[in-house]
């Protein structure tokens, strides 16, 4: 293992990786846009990405203490995370949405940051990779996406003008995919199994 000042590069591409797949910001990219023309063209693309920053790195670190008052532990949540993510992935792959959210009229930190960005499939993301990785190798991998979904944000537009519709969709099930191989693992990793 390569290690830099307490950093495992491997850990940290890991973490990155399934983070990007979660937070799916290329696949949020049409959902980004229908915001942009209900607010008149204008995001918000900076504050959104630093309260999503924060809240994730608030979770990273007080998560764990939450679980602890409310009397779980991190390999339960880990489970509980797996299946979260399982029904996220199947979502993309199949093109269902199980989750239902409504679509606001401005475009404010609340639906970027949240649940955009930092939603319940990132939190529990979080703490589920926190029962596998060191959290300075989490942190550098929540602040390498954030720094992603900030250039996303920025050129949202020129990106759809680029990939185009049938490219998102292909990028979207590619994801899929792997955050469904995410899930097992994690899932196999906390049960023993």
């Amino acid at each position: 293992m390569n290690t830099f000042f307490n950093l495992d590069q491997k850990q940290i591409l890991s973490v990155t990786m399934i983070l990007f797949a979660i937070i799916d910001i290329i696949g949020s990219i049409p959902v980004v846009i229908a915001l942009r023309k209900k607010a008149g063209g204008h995001i918000q693309s900076e504050k959104a990405t630093l309260v999503a920053l924060v809240l994730m790195i608030l979770f990273l670190y007080l998560g764990d203490e939450l679980l602890k008052l409310i009397g779980l532990d991190v390999p339960s949540f880990a489970i509980a995370g797996s299946i979260v993510i399982f029904v996220i992935a199947m979502e993309m792959i199949l093109g269902i949405n199980f989750f239902k959210e409504e679509v606001p009229k401005t475009v404010s930190i609340v639906p970027l940051a949240f649940p955009l960005i930092a939603g319940a499939g990132t939190m529990t993301t979080l703490l589920s990779l926190r029962a596998e990785y060191d959290i300075q190798n989490i942190l550098v991998g929540v602040i390498v996406n954030m720094l992603f979904v900030y250039i996303v944000l920025k050129n949202v537009v020129r990106i759809e003008k680029m990939i185009g519709q049938a490219g998102l969709s292909v990028l979207r099930k590619a994801f899929g995919i792997i955050l469904l191989a995410i899930a097992v693992k994690l899932f196999r990793n906390n049960t023993g199994l």
